[in-house]
């Protein structure tokens, strides 16, 4: 392992242990949207990962759209449809909401898909957001800005859970090249992952499947590797 490769995944799991875990098993779900969420958001950011943290432990699917600073794909679309440049922004195409406000989508999230009861890690208040700052300042700001990149033709496929330190790894790069992908949520007790086996082969994440080249990849290293290859500028 290089050293570089040793800090990132040091770094990472510092990030997973100052959330204690958060988004690492499925809780409180209820019924099932028809269509996957839109979710804007930037991988850095303490308030988009309650929102990401919350969709891991509800078990559900999300059309993530990154939004770096600096971002020019997606960051116009929030201000168009939102009237404001500001992040977390759910979309829900089964109700026709719109939200801003991690807190708020937050317990949009747990009454429209949960049981109502908006999970303990997401209930702390400053305590969550304190936290959820220092599993980015861990990081040191991967995720926080755009880097020049290719667009693909069609959206990827990552099959992940927000407490994996290796999938952090590949969200942020995903993130940092503005590359849309629908993330398939499969935290420890999802329902989904019986399905994921069979398709993958074995329950194994991150796994990444590319429509536009018909790649699929488990390995953290190695998706971080084909995705500056085929997409880095």
């Amino acid at each position: 392992m290089t050293t570089s490769r040793l800090f990132d995944v040091t770094t990472s799991f510092a990030a997973s242990l100052a959330r204690l875990g958060a988004g690492m098993q499925v809780a409180g779900v209820g019924r099932r949207p028809e269509r996957p969420l839109v979710l804007y958001d930037f991988e850095a950011c303490p308030y988009c990962r309650k929102v990401r943290e919350a969709l891991s432990i509800l078990d559900l699917d999300a059309e993530i759209r990154p939004c770096p600073l600096g971002g020019t794909r997606f960051r116009p679309e929030v201000q168009r449809r939102g009237g404001k440049m500001q992040f977390p922004y759910l979309d829900d195409p089964n109700t026709r909401r719109a939200l801003y406000e991690s807190d708020d989508i937050v317990r949009y999230l747990v009454a429209e898909y949960g049981d109502g009861t908006v999970p303990l890690a997401l209930a702390l208040g400053p305590l969550t957001v304190v936290s959820s700052g220092l599993a980015s300042l861990a990081r040191l700001g991967r995720g926080a800005s755009a880097r020049a990149s290719r667009v693909p033709t069609a959206p990827l496929e990552l099959w992940s859970f927000e407490a994996s330190p290796y999938c952090r790894l590949v969200r942020e790069v995903l993130c940092e090249l503005e590359i849309p992908y629908l993330l398939h949520n499969v935290a420890k007790g999802s329902a989904k992952r019986e399905a994921f086996v069979a398709r993958a082969g074995k329950m194994q994440v991150p796994w990444l499947w590319d429509p536009n080249t018909g790649q699929g990849l488990y390995e953290s290293a190695d998706i971080v590797r084909y995705l500056e290859t085929t997409y880095g500028a």
